[in-house]
C-alpha cells in the first residue's frame, strides 16, 4: 500500500506531506484492501483544495475538500474519506438475515 501526494501548481513541503501521509496512513488502519492513495493538493483562488482518490479492489473511491488552509483541507478530507470507506465496509458485510430470522423465531 502506498500514499502519494501530489502538488498541483502548489510545492508539496516536507512537513505538509508528512502530515498528509500520518492522516491517510490512520485510514488504512481503517480498511486493509487499500492498494494505493492518491492525494493531490492545490489551491484555487483563495481556498486549499485537497482531492484523494483510493484505489480499492474492485472499486474507487474519490473525495476532495475545500478550505481556508492546507491543514485544515486535509482534515475534512480524511473525515470524508473515513465515511465513505465505513459505508463501503458495511455493504460488504453480509448480514445474513434469513439466519438471524430462523433463529430468533425458531
Amino acid at each position: 500500500m502506498q500514499i502519494n501526494v501530489k502538488g498541483h501548481q502548489v510545492e508539496v513541503t516536507a512537513a505538509l506531506h508528512d502530515y498528509a501521509v500520518g492522516k491517510f496512513e490512520r485510514v488504512t488502519r481503517l480498511f486493509d484492501q487499500l492498494h494505493e492513495i492518491t492525494v493531490v493538493l492545490g489551491i484555487e483562488k483563495l481556498l486549499h483544495k485537497a482531492e484523494v482518490t483510493l484505489l480499492l479492489s474492485g472499486k474507487t473511491l474519490h473525495a476532495d475538500a475545500t478550505a481556508a488552509d492546507m491543514y485544515a483541507a486535509i482534515d475534512v478530507l480524511v473525515d470524508k474519506v473515513e465515511t465513505q470507506l465505513r459505508k463501503h465496509k458495511e455493504k460488504l458485510t453480509n448480514h445474513h438475515a434469513d439466519v438471524v430470522r430462523s433463529a430468533r423465531y425458531s
